[in-house]
Order: structure tokens, then C-alpha cells, then sequence
């Protein structure tokens, strides 16, 4: 604990497997700057970045080539990823999300219906690195650890302070001084 009383940062790090055609890419350089251990592989689907301690993958793809390549092309593409990956996500970047866009996340979501994929609509490479590492954080173990303590805590909290739990105790008492057993 610092001597301010709030808890002190601990800086976040993890593995990442991120597909080799990203290694140029201003998200690897950011990730890597990030201090994350990145490991490159050509065996992973293209654009994907992985967690493998989170168990989460991520599937880059910007809305201008899925509009310039064909409809089946790119949702063949999502299809392989999500079959792979238990937790996925597709991140869809586009500098605007206009109308065009929203239609095509709305395909997209009609045509995955019911499966495993979310959909993330990012704007840049620093609002996609927050966001994929936000999520990435919070679904690692030590995180998952400590928001279920923070939930249950915070949930016990409220049961305890709240007026209705109160109005029952005393209903409770109340009751039980009746109660000749």
C-alpha cells in the first residue's frame, strides 16, 4: 500500500501471440511497447492477436477491405477464427463508424448469432490497444481473482447498509420475542 492509503499500480504484463503478418504494424509496436512478451507465429489466422494466459483471441480486420474484398472471403475468415477460439473478438476499425459500417457490423452479428464472437468497433490503434488490453487484463486470473473478492465484498456491503435488511432484522427480533419456543 503506498503512504497515501490507495493501493499502487502494478504495471501488467503478459504473453502475446500475434500473428507474423501484424509485425510491421503499429499495434505490434505498441503492444510491444508496452512491455508485453511478444511471440510472432505464422501458424495463427492473419490479423489475429492472442492471449493465451486470458484465453482470449482478437481478430483485426479494418471495415474498407472488408467492403473492397467479397462478403464470403471475410466471413469465411471470422468463421475459421471463432471456430478456433472459445473467446474471441472481432475488432473492426474504421476511422467513422457511418452507416456503412453499422451495416455491416449488423451482417455481421446476424450471420454469428448465438456464437462465441463480440464485436469491438475501434477507431485507431491506441483506442484498439486500450481496449484489447483492457479486456485482456480483466480476464486474466489474478484480475478475475480480485473482482470477484471486490463483487462479493461490495455485494455484502450492500446487503448489510441497506434499509429493507435492516426493517427485516427487526421484524426478525420483533418476532422472535413473540415466539414462546
Amino acid at each position: 500500500m503506498a503512504e497515501n492509503g490507495r493501493k499502487e499500480k502494478i504495471k501488467w504484463t503478459t504473453t502475446i501471440i500475434i500473428s507474423s503478418s501484424l509485425k510491421s504494424c503499429e499495434i505490434a509496436t505498441a503492444l510491444e511497447n508496452r512491455s508485453h512478451k511478444i511471440r510472432y507465429s505464422d501458424s495463427v489466422e492473419n490479423g489475429s492477436i492472442i492471449f493465451s494466459l486470458s484465453g482470449l483471441a482478437f481478430l483485426l480486420m479494418d471495415a474498407k477491405e472488408c467492403f473492397i474484398s467479397a462478403e464470403e472471403i471475410f466471413l469465411a475468415k471470422i468463421e475459421k477464427f471463432i471456430s478456433i477460439h472459445r473467446k474471441s473478438f472481432l475488432v473492426l476499425s474504421a476511422a467513422l463508424h457511418g452507416p456503412d459500417e453499422w451495416k455491416l457490423m449488423f451482417r455481421i452479428q446476424q450471420r454469428f448469432l448465438g456464437s462465441n464472437l463480440r464485436i469491438l468497433p475501434v477507431h485507431n490503434t491506441v483506442n484498439a490497444i486500450n481496449l484489447i488490453c483492457t479486456i485482456a487484463k480483466t480476464a486474466s486470473k489474478p484480475y478475475t481473482d480480485s473482482i470477484c473478492y471486490r463483487m462479493i465484498t461490495t455485494e455484502a456491503y450492500i446487503i448489510e447498509q441497506s434499509p429493507v435488511w435492516k426493517t427485516l432484522q427487526k421484524l426478525k427480533l420483533s418476532s422472535d420475542s413473540f415466539n414462546p419456543n
